[in-house]
């Protein structure tokens, strides 16, 4: 029996506003429309393999007040589990949506972003194939906790998305995550920032020496790049998207990701139709694909 993958993170409101540009210093804009969806790295990844029908667990906690209130409540709708609810603020994340489908993130964390270890209790590490950790929950005051939980309960591969702010992350912390040999999840921006370096295959052969392990790189319609824990790097190709916006489209493709994989699919193939996935996912507003959606059936 294979075993599921283990999400770890934050599920937040997104508020998705829709404006032709970002405002300058006391500019006035009125946005052409504005909405409300489930969103948070984790629960975009969880929700890729709850779609695809991968088994996992999402160990996600759920805070209070309006924004937590619509988490539970659609959560719940889309047969996730609520295993944690907490008595302090959930937050939320504004959305900005320029024209040309760009996103720009302004987020209010509340005890989302947060990590316990006795939330784990109910859970054995040995019972998953791997674990996804995102980079938000690492940066915040519990990050601490979470990197020691990773340390005492090995098994699982773990699959890193450090994210824009991984160098926000405690030094210590990053250290840490590095000696736990994670395959790194990242866009290309992000390889420039973790390197140093422009050039994307000097850059991934550097974040495969600090990790010791396969780096994963996005490249929008260009597909992706991919340095396997041994060997020269290839680049697997995209799939060309009428954008509508690219809210989710990194969380779509390491969700889809780890579906394929739990399905026994090589590195390559799965970062094939995880290019399929997150093409598919910019095309709509907002970071979740219908669940009839066809790219989302993995035969």
């Amino acid at each position: 029996m294979k075993k599921p993958v283990l999400i770890i993170g934050s599920t937040c409101v997104d508020i998705i506003i829709n404006i032709d540009h970002l405002p300058a210093t006391e500019e006035n804009l009125r946005p052409s429309s504005q909405s409300m969806a489930l969103g948070g790295c984790a629960f975009n990844v969880a929700n890729i393999l709850r779609q695809t029908g991968a088994a996992y667990t999402f160990l996600t906690p759920v805070g209070s007040g309006i924004y937590g209130d619509f988490v539970e409540k659609e959560l719940k709708k889309k047969g996730f589990e609520v295993p944690v609810r907490l008595p302090e603020e959930n937050g939320c994340c504004y959305c900005l949506v320029e024209a040309g489908g760009e996103r720009t993130f302004m987020s209010y964390h509340g005890v989302e972003y947060t990590f316990q270890k006795e939330w784990m209790k109910p859970y054995r590490a040995q019972d998953y194939s791997m674990v996804y950790v995102c980079g938000l929950e690492v940066e915040e005051s519990t990050g601490e906790n979470l990197v020691s939980w990773l340390e005492e309960n090995p098994g699982p591969e773990i699959f890193f998305a450090p994210g824009p702010r991984g160098k926000k992350i405690r030094p210590d912390l990053l250290e840490r995550m590095w000696k736990l040999h994670p395959v790194l999840h990242i866009n290309q921006s992000e390889s420039r920032m973790l390197s140093g370096l422009d050039d994307l295959e000097a850059a991934a052969e550097h974040i495969r020496r600090m990790t010791g392990n396969a780096v994963v790189i996005t490249l929008g319609d260009k597909g992706a790049y991919l340095l396997k824990k041994e060997g020269a790097g290839v680049q697997v190709p995209g799939v060309r998207a009428q954008v509508a916006d690219t809210i989710g489209a990194g969380d779509s493709h390491i969700g889809a990701l780890l579906s394929c994989l739990y399905r026994g699919m090589d590195m390559e193939t799965a970062i094939g139709k995880a290019n399929q996935v997150s093409a598919a996912v910019v095309g709509v507003h907002g970071s979740s694909l219908p669940d009839d959606a066809a790219v989302l059936r993995m035969e």
